[in-house]
This record gives structure tokens, C-alpha cells and sequence, in this order.
């Protein structure tokens, strides 16, 4: 990346927003691994447990359009701001929901802080795509996009050595025999985990939240915050290419929570270890997904993002078919490589989507986006039905539907490019 991409009014603001991508990443992925932990901690069912990710994702369905209506009236650093103080507000609620051992109390935690998330992820990802030309804003969002997953990385490790660690070996039936105290003092234990380490992110937030608020940023007001709310609604829903774009984005963020949320039960069920162990599988699929964000970030130099997308599709539905159909370290092999095939389709949807909205319609469409990721919260439930239903390699049905609807947007991206060649 050369610093010609972007306007170099925007240096200073380019890396502070980019910071923003590596901290929900860290959120999205401790989710992941909270399944696992509250599944152990309280014997729940699939079903019980994927209300996390039913409270972090709707949350994001929620606040996204606010966000950007914040934003339209005030300011994109207004709108960091308050999303870091509502993250951080979030993080901050874990602990009395520690303290009362109440799951729905830690569902109202995750839900504030997603929805600080979703207002951080509707303003830094229009704030990235305005830093430069619009022929280079997809690429210019892919290599922001590149400190998602290093926050995702982070997320695991800190999940991995300081709550999942902390949990305790006995099983639903262990557990079910113990005396109410004795549970109680485990439960406390483990539960002690989660609040302090969520603490800890919600320190390091404060901190940005103070750099942010003192750094010179500029304003950012245009005439976008003019424009009707319908006007700009109406020009959206006639964009086809937005309007598909939306509901890619749905299926997308769907297969991603799915994926990520079952990946570790679904290794503690081929291979028979525990949480901590099959937690490195998911920091290996993070690191693919890292990895090759950054390859097809260099690649999208040379090939057309829609034809990139086309293939990541088809081999997301080719490796999901192993993962249904095979047993062993193949199955856990293909599982680990589906976020490889993954990496580039949350920015690459985003850009493409966003490609040819009138800057005026941007900051309201880019909110339309970002309230797809109500995929996560609906998808992984019924992922997790099928899974307490079927079992879990069957469960992988509703990934497999999800990149389906992505290869059928590519294909239309195609066909679109061709039109317009011709």
C-alpha cells in the first residue's frame, strides 16, 4: 500500500480508523468462543448457547441505521466516539453479570456492546471508502479490513489462555451430580474468567476512546446530511446491484458466524478434546482467513473482485460439502480452510455493493450493510437447531445454503460487467 491511495488529509485518520477493524474483530470472535464456554459452564444446548451471537448480531440490526442517521447529523468522529463508549459501557456490564451468574444478564452485556460494534463498523467503513478515489475504495477497504482478522487472532488467544483455560473438565452429567455450592463455586470461578478478561478490552477502549476524542480529525459534513431519508431509501431499493449486494451480505455474515460459532464443537467432535485445545483449530481458521484476506487484497490488483468473489464461492460450497460429508482431521482440514474462502467476501460485498450509490444515498446504504450482519443473529439459531436435531456435520446444511446465495451475486456481478463491457 502506497499512502497515493489515500488522500493524505486522511493519514492520521486512515490508521486510527483502521484500529477500529482490529477491535470488533476481537469481539466477533471472543463471541465464538463463549458458546463453548457458557455451553460447559451451564449445560446448555447448541440452541441456548447461539442466543450470544442472537444478541450481538441483532444488536447490530438494531443500531446500524441509527448509527448512520447519527452520523448524516453529526460527524463520523461523533459517531467512533459514541460507538467506542457504548463498547466499552458494554464490556464494563460483564461484570455484575458475573457477579449474578445470569445468562440473560450477560446477553443484555453482549447486546450494549455490539451495539457500540455496529455503530464503530456503519461509521469506519464509509469513513475508509471516502479516503481516496472510488476506483480504488474496495481495495482501500480490503487492506483496512486486513486488522479485522489480527483483531480476530488477538480475540482467540485472550479467549483461549484466560476463560477457556479457566474451565473446568466436568461435563453436563459431572455437573448435574455436584452439590448446589460446590457448582456454584466452579460457575463463579469460570464465569470470574469471563468478566475480567472482557474488563481488560473495556480499559484498553477508554484509552482510544480519550486519543480519539483529542486527535484533530476533520468533520466531514457534505450534503448528504441534507438529503430526504426517502429520497435516498427510494434510490436504494431501485439500485439493484445495492439491493443484491444487502442480501449477500445477509447469507455472508450468516455462513461467517455459523462457521466460526461451530467450529469448535465440531473439532471437540472429531477429535475428542476439549475446548482449549480445539480452540487452536479456530485460531488456525483465523489465521487462513488473515492470511489470504492479505493475498486477495494483492490479488484484486490484478482480478476483478466480482470474478474473486465467484471463486471464493465455489470453493466455500465445495469445502462445506467435505465438512458434511467426511470424518476425521480431512473434515477438520476442510472446516479450518472454509475461512480462507471466506476472507475477502465481507469487504468485497460491502465495496462492490456500495460501488455505484450516489455519495449523497452512501452514509444511509452503508447502514443497509451493516444491518445485514442480522444474518448472524438468525442463521447460527437455526444452524444450532439442525445441530441438536441432526447433529453438527449435518447442521452444516445452512452454510452450505448461504454460499449458494453469494456464488448467485457473483454470477450477477459477472453477467452485469459483461453488459456494461459490451
Amino acid at each position: 500500500m502506497t499512502m497515493q491511495r489515500i488522500s493524505k488529509t486522511f493519514g492520521l485518520q486512515f490508521v486510527l480508523v483502521s484500529l477500529l477493524f482490529l477491535l470488533w474483530g476481537v469481539a466477533n470472535n471472543m463471541n465464538d468462543t463463549l458458546l463453548a464456554a457458557f455451553k460447559r459452564i451451564m449445560s446448555m444446548s447448541d440452541l441456548q448457547t447461539s442466543l450470544v451471537q442472537f444478541a450481538f448480531y441483532g444488536a447490530y440490526f438494531c443500531f446500524a441505521l441509527p448509527a448512520a442517521l447519527f452520523v448524516r447529523k453529526f460527524t463520523y468522529k461523533a459517531g467512533i466516539l459514541l460507538g467506542l463508549a457504548l463498547y466499552a459501557a458494554g464490556t464494563m456490564l460483564f461484570l455484575p453479570a458475573g457477579d449474578a451468574a445470569s445468562y440473560p444478564f450477560f446477553l443484555v452485556a453482549i447486546y450494549v456492546m455490539a451495539g457500540g460494534c455496529a455503530i464503530l463498523e456503519t461509521t469506519a467503513n464509509p469513513y475508509i471508502l471516502s479516503m481516496g478515489a472510488r476506483e480504488t475504495a474496495t481495495r482501500r477497504l480490503n487492506i483496512a479490513q486486513t486488522l479485522n482478522p489480527i483483531g480476530a487472532i488477538c480475540g482467540i488467544l485472550l479467549s483461549r489462555h484466560f476463560i477457556l483455560s479457566e474451565l473446568n473438565a466436568a461435563d453436563a452429567a459431572e455437573r448435574g451430580s455436584m452439590s448446589a455450592d460446590s457448582l456454584l463455586e466452579m460457575q463463579h470461578h469460570e464465569l470470574d474468567a469471563i468478566s475480567g478478561t472482557y474488563m481488560i478490552i473495556g480499559v484498553v477502549l477508554c484509552a482510544l476512546f480519550i486519543v480519539i476524542l483529542l486527535a484533530r480529525m476533520p468533520k466531514d459534513r457534505d450534503d448528504s446530511a441534507l438529503a430526504p431519508i426517502r429520497a435516498t431509501l427510494s434510490n436504494l431499493w431501485k439500485n439493484r446491484r445495492y439491493r443484491y449486494g444487502v442480501v449477500a451480505q445477509f447469507f455472508y455474515v450468516g455462513v461467517q458466524t455459523c462457521v466460526w460459532s461451530f467450529t469448535i464443537r465440531y473439532v471437540m467432535a472429531q477429535t475428542g478434546c476439549l475446548e482449549k485445545d480445539a480452540s487452536m483449530y479456530f485460531l488456525y481458521s483465523i489465521i487462513a482467513f488473515a492470511l489470504f484476506r492479505i493475498f486477495f487484497t494483492w490479488l484484486m490488483k490484478y482480478v476483478a473482485p466480482a470474478r474473486l468473489l465467484l471463486l471464493a464461492a465455489v470453493a466455500g460450497l465445495a469445502l462445506t460439502f467435505i465438512v458434511m460429508s467426511f470424518h476425521g482431521m480431512v473434515a477438520v482440514s476442510a472446516l479450518v480452510a472454509i475461512s480462507a474462502a471466506m476472507s475477502l467476501m465481507f469487504p468485497t460485498i460491502y465495496g462492490v455493493a456500495l460501488g455505484d450509490v450516489e455519495p449523497a444515498d452512501a452514509k444511509i446504504g452503508a447502514s443497509g450493510l451493516i444491518m445485514a450482519i442480522l444474518g448472524g443473529a438468525l442463521l447460527t439459531p437455526l444452524q444450532a437447531l439442525v445441530s441438536d436435531m441432526a447433529g453438527i456435520s449435518i447442521s452444516f446444511c445452512v452454510p452450505l445454503f448461504c454460499f449458494l446465495i453469494i456464488l448467485l451475486y457473483s454470477i450477477y456481478l459477472m453477467q452485469r460487467a459483461c453488459v456494461h463491457h459490451n
